[in-house]
């Protein structure tokens, strides 16, 4: 069984003693950040297929006793108002940690394939760049699954919306690839987390265990070739096809991270994030031993 952990980062002796215990213990302290403050979408943009940036089509996303929810309860029917919820940072080298839980019934008018199927995206386009009708942005997406009741149904699977990933050292096409994760049924709470190292590796994680990896994700695959599911770019609602096939191959080593709206109502009730990029200088107050990318110009002498 393979087990999740962060990049180990050795120092001397002499670094270590430096300091005395309860320095250490706060250099070593993991500071998540809430992405969702349980209270209200600040901090997020909302982008909806066919609404301009911003418009919260028929309030389908709400905050209710301390829960973010995709909510369907003004739509009479889905009519492909995928949507999504960027937050407006973005990141690169970080560890991510969603709870979530499917609830109801799916939306009539959504396709069978999404009856408890939702995702987290990363290394997203800004919602500021997604087009009017676009469905999807391109990005990675973390495909959450809820069991139907039987059936064995992966969660913590990646899907490729605009984009391909390598594994074993080859680029993988198929546009979801599943993960080894169990299933889970119901309406129960789920937690999931993420591992994202740049342009490098990206692991799916379910009780400490790694249940998907992959590597190199970059722009490509049959959505840049052909469109959703086959369709040409302008039924997926973009017109910019030109632009994206210019960059095919190109490595996305960081991004936005979204919250998707496809069709079954679906709870967030925590979205955190421990960011891996920060000053690596053990003489700043502000170093963390656990940070695997450099960035000193955070760093902080005082």
């Amino acid at each position: 069984m393979k087990h999740y952990s962060l990049l180990v980062i050795i120092f001397s002796l002499s670094t270590i003693f430096a300091y005395p215990a309860h320095a250490q213990s706060n250099r070593e302290t993991e500071e998540w950040l809430a992405l969702f403050n349980g209270k209200d979408l600040t901090g997020w943009d909302i982008k909806i297929a066919g609404s301009p940036l911003n418009e919260n089509f028929k309030n389908t996303f709400i905050v209710k006793d301390g829960v973010l929810e995709v909510n369907y309860d003004e739509y009479e029917r889905f009519n492909d108002e995928f949507g999504h919820l960027y937050y407006q940072k973005p990141y690169a080298y970080y560890k991510l940690r969603v709870e979530y839980r499917f609830t109801g019934e799916q939306l009539p008018g959504g396709a069978s394939w999404n009856v408890r199927n939702s995702g987290v995206m990363v290394h997203s386009q800004s919602a500021a760049s997604v087009e009017l009708d676009q469905g999807f942005p391109v990005s990675i997406e973390l495909q959450l699954l809820g069991g139907l009741g039987t059936k064995k149904r992966t969660t913590c699977n990646v899907c490729t919306p605009g984009t391909v990933v390598e594994m074993a050292g080859e680029l993988n096409t198929q546009h979801c690839i599943n993960s080894t994760s169990k299933t889970y049924h119901g309406d129960q709470w789920v937690t999931v987390e993420m591992l994202v190292l740049g342009d490098s590796v990206i692991q799916h994680v379910i009780d400490d265990e790694v249940v998907l990896s992959y590597e190199k994700p970059q722009i490509g695959g049959a959505f840049i070739s052909k469109g959703m599911n086959g369709k040409d770019w302008e039924q997926f609602g973009i017109t910019k096809r030109e632009a994206w096939e210019a960059r095919e191959g190109e490595l996305l080593s960081a991004g936005y991270i979204a919250l998707q709206a496809e069709s079954h109502p679906i709870g967030f009730r925590k979205v955190e994030l421990l960011n891996l990029e920060g000053c690596t200088d053990p003489a700043a107050s502000n170093y963390k031993s656990y940070y695997v990318k450099s960035n000193n110009d955070s760093c902080k002498y005082d």
